[in-house]
C-alpha cells in the first residue's frame, strides 16, 4: 500500500511538472474519471423524468392545437349553416318577387300601350296646333283684303 501511495504521489508530482497546455481537447486524469454507478443511475432517472415532462408538454400542446382546430371547424360549420339559411331566404324572397312581377306584367304592358297612345295623341295635337296656326294666318290674310 505504501508503494501504491508513493506511486500515486509520484504520478501527481510528474503531472505537476508537465507544462500546462491551453488545448481544451487534452483530458486530464481528473476529467476522465467516471462517476460512480449510483450517480449514473440518478442522472438517467433525472434525464428520463425531464424527457417525459418534455414529451408530455409537446403532446399536450399538439392535443390543444387539435382541440382548437376542432372548435374552429365547428364554428365555421355553424357560420356556413347560417349563410345557407340566409341564401335560402334570399332565394325564397326572390321567387316571391318574380311571381309578383309576373302578376304585374299585364298591367305594365297596358301602361306601355297607353304611353304609346299618349305619345301618338301628343304628336297629333302638335300637328293640329300647327295646322290651326296656318289656318289662322290664312284667315288674317284674307281678312286684311
Amino acid at each position: 500500500m505504501a508503494a501504491a501511495a508513493a506511486a500515486a504521489q509520484g504520478v501527481s508530482a510528474t503531472q505537476r511538472e508537465e507544462p500546462v497546455r491551453d488545448d481544451a481537447a487534452v483530458e486530464t486524469a481528473e476529467e476522465a474519471k467516471e462517476p460512480a454507478e449510483a450517480d449514473i443511475t440518478e442522472l438517467c432517472r433525472d434525464m428520463f423524468s425531464k424527457m417525459a415532462t418534455y414529451l408530455t408538454g409537446e403532446l399536450t400542446a399538439t392535443s390543444e392545437d387539435y382541440k382548437l382546430l376542432e372548435n374552429m371547424n365547428k364554428l365555421t360549420s355553424l357560420k356556413y349553416l347560417e349563410m345557407k339559411d340566409i341564401a335560402i331566404n334570399i332565394s325564397r324572397n326572390l321567387k316571391d318577387l318574380n311571381q309578383k312581377y309576373a302578376g304585374l306584367q299585364p298591367y305594365l304592358d297596358q301602361i306601355n300601350v297607353i304611353e304609346e297612345q299618349v305619345a301618338a295623341l301628343e304628336q297629333a295635337a302638335y300637328k293640329l296646333d300647327a295646322y290651326s296656326k296656318k289656318l289662322e294666318a290664312k284667315y288674317k290674310k284674307l281678312e286684311k283684303r
